[in-house]
C-alpha cells in the first residue's frame, strides 16, 4: 500500500449551508497551494472543508475560509491545527489502527472541528492510540473518535477531550478490560 502524504498542518471548517461551504472551498484553493482533502456535505445539510499543506499555506487558506463564512454568518465551527499530531492526521484521512492497551475511550461531539481540537490535545498529552476518527457522515452531523491505551491514559484522554470540547461534547465513555474480539 502506498504511503499517504503527510501534511504539516490541517484546517477544518464546518458551514451551516452548502452554498457557503462550496464558495469557501473555492476561495481557499485559489488563494494558496493546499490539498483539498475532504469537501462535501454532512448531515443535516451542513458542509465540511478539510485542507492540508504547509503551515503557512494552510493558515492562509484557513483565514480566507473563515472570513468567507463569517461574512454571511454561515460558519458553524472551525479549527486550524498548525502542528497536527501524525496519528490524528492519518485517522482524519481514514486510517484505522488496531486497539492497543486494555481500555477504549469513545468521544462524540456535536461538531467535527470540536472533535479535532479535543483529540489533538488528548493525543499530544497522553500516550493513547487514535484508533478511528469519523467526521459527520452517517452520524447525523456528529463526530466520533476512538482512542485506546492503558486505563489511566484513556481516562486522562477522556478528561482532556471533555475539557477541550466544552459544550460541544455530546457523549463520552470508557470501556476498561477490552475483550480481544
Amino acid at each position: 500500500m502506498a504511503q499517504r502524504k503527510r501534511h504539516g498542518a490541517l484546517a477544518l471548517l464546518e458551514f451551516n449551508t452548502i452554498a457557503a461551504g462550496v464558495l469557501a472551498s473555492d476561495l481557499m484553493v485559489k488563494c494558496s497551494p493546499i490539498a483539498l482533502l475532504r469537501c462535501g456535505t454532512i448531515h443535516p445539510g451542513r458542509f465540511l472543508v478539510l485542507v492540508g499543506g504547509s503551515v503557512a499555506s494552510t493558515e492562509e487558506a484557513y483565514a480566507v475560509g473563515v472570513q468567507s463564512g463569517v461574512a454571511d454568518d454561515a460558519l458553524s465551527g472551525n479549527i486550524f491545527l498548525g502542528d497536527v499530531h501524525p496519528m490524528l492526521h492519518d485517522a482524519v484521512l481514514g486510517e484505522r489502527r488496531g486497539l492497543a492497551g486494555d481500555a477504549l475511550a469513545v468521544v462524540e461531539t456535536r461538531s467535527s472541528p470540536a472533535l479535532l481540537a479535543a483529540v489533538d490535545a488528548a493525543v499530544k498529552s497522553t500516550p493513547v492510540i487514535v484508533t478511528e476518527v469519523r467526521l459527520g457522515d452517517d452520524l447525523g452531523g456528529h463526530a466520533l473518535a476512538l482512542m485506546s491505551g492503558n486505563l489511566t491514559d484513556s481516562e486522562t484522554a477522556l478528561a482532556i477531550c471533555s475539557e477541550r470540547a466544552g459544550d460541544q461534547l455530546l457523549a463520552r465513555s470508557l470501556l476498561p478490560r477490552l475483550d480481544a474480539d
